[in-house]
């Protein structure tokens, strides 16, 4: 890039004008300058065709909007999901702009943090700005809450056998440190149903339990009644924190509605922001009883939950443009494109002798994107690497809870063919392995 084309995007030009590119850029051109000079076109809305069905041919424009390699399928999101070209350049913009004018650059990209992102954030979760913080991703969030619960020696947490380690660990560091109690509810794979799992929490609950910790959904793709459970548990006096990184970007969630004491979350999985981003919320009934272990007290506006130190700005700057894109789309419809997916590759699946589908039939007790089998003969793990290194398809295991399964998280830029490729290689496999399909 030439020295008058860098003149055009140095940080000299105002706040305002940052800011109108920042909201009013096309999902493929945010803080753009790549051409030199910032492209403030028309509003994001308008910046992207919203599907009117579920099908394939809907969600083409969505598609090109991600840079994913031609030839390779993606089907492991619920590890990592795949931010789209306007969330990477956005990333890419808000380095180029710090590293030009690092104090303009910091200002800027604080102010759209502050100004954009976090009040997104709380529109679509229903909660308030102050309710909220930006951690790098749920476990930040779970050790966090984890270690603010005000909890005496013997008190005991609750938690259950589908937590993710990321949602056991923090209390087994406080169980070592502090001597409290943690009890863990047997959840069987699959769900019998959501009635269950509240019957078997509310069987577990002593006079000296004094909080329910659960994940909203379960790495494997099951989907607890959190509402029901968050009654029950208010209704014996306990403190409920719950894990929503399998959930967060998959179905609308509103977390005042949920009645959850707190709330974490990773934004790089199926919400599509940047890699390293994610959110702590506390209800502000709760600042009381969940205490920041950065700050002896909060300040206005701020309870002190943000974890202290230098963060990474313009990656949570770009949130802005995922979550513009995901409110543009709308989270109903993200679940129904999901839940079209994974149907059919249910349905696919089930024509295969020796698959056994272990994923819920209802929405009920079943997240949209995520599916979970097993295939009679073939190691799930081995699977993982022979789709990698000789298909170009990357799926994830699932070898816990007693299972040797594989797992399936399809998104919005999925189609049916990469389903049937992904079938067609599974039964191929089960040959291999001796299964006759």
């Amino acid at each position: 890039m030439t020295n008058s084309d860098d003149s055009h995007c140095s940080a000299g030009f105002s706040r305002r004008e940052f800011l109108r590119a920042s909201s009013l850029s096309t999902l493929g051109s945010l803080y753009a300058c790549d051409s030199g000079q910032l492209d403030p076109s028309r509003p994001i809305a308008d910046a992207i065709s919203v599907p009117d069905g579920v099908e394939d041919y809907h969600w083409d424009g969505i598609r090109k909007s991600f840079i994913l390699e031609d030839g390779t399928v993606y089907l492991n999101n619920a590890s990592l999901g795949l931010p789209p070209r306007s969330v990477v350049e956005a990333v890419t913009n808000g380095y180029r702009q710090i590293s030009r004018d690092p104090i303009a650059g910091k200002r800027i990209l604080q102010e759209t943090i502050t100004d954009r992102v976090k009040p997104l954030l709380a529109k679509l979760f229903h909660v308030e700005n102050s309710e909220i913080v930006l951690t790098r991703n749920a476990s930040e969030g779970l050790y966090i809450q984890s270690e603010g619960l005000q909890l005496a020696s013997r008190d005991e947490v609750l938690i259950t056998t589908q937590e993710h380690p990321a949602g056991q660990r923090p209390w087994m560091v406080r169980e070592t440190r502090d001597g409290i109690q943690v009890s863990e509810v047997f959840i069987p794979s699959p769900f019998v149903s959501g009635d269950d799992v509240v019957k078997r929490v509310e069987n577990s609950i002593k006079s000296e339990t004094k909080a329910l910790s659960f994940c909203h959904v379960t790495r494997g793709g099951h989907r607890y009644p959190v509402k029901e459970l968050v009654a029950l548990a208010k209704e014996h006096g306990l403190t409920v924190l719950v894990d929503g990184a399998q959930a967060v970007g998959q179905f609308p969630i509103n977390l005042n509605d949920l009645g959850c004491d707190a709330y974490s979350a990773s934004l790089h999985k199926w919400l599509l922001g940047p890699i390293g981003t994610g959110f702590l919320f506390v209800s502000k009934s709760s600042h009381s009883s969940i205490q920041s272990p950065f700050s002896p007290e909060g300040v206005q506006g701020d309870p002190g939950y943000t974890p202290l130190g230098t963060t990474s700005l313009p990656v949570y700057a770009a949130l802005q443009v995922s979550l513009e894109m995901i409110l543009t789309i709308g989270l109903e419809k993200i679940e129904n494109r999901c839940r079209f997916l994974s149907d059919y590759l249910k349905e696919s699946l089930e024509k295969i002798k020796g698959v056994e589908i272990l994923s819920g039939a209802s929405p009920e007790i079943s997240a949209p994107g995520s599916t979970i089998f097993e295939a009679e003969g073939v190691d799930a793990v081995n699977f993982v690497t022979v789709m990698a290194e000789e298909h170009r398809m990357h799926v994830d295991e699932h070898q816990r809870d007693g299972h040797n399964a594989i797992r399936i998280s399809t998104h919005i830029y999925n189609t049916q063919e990469e389903i049937d490729r992904l079938v067609n290689v599974l039964g191929e496999e089960m040959k291999k392995a001796g299964r006759n399909t």
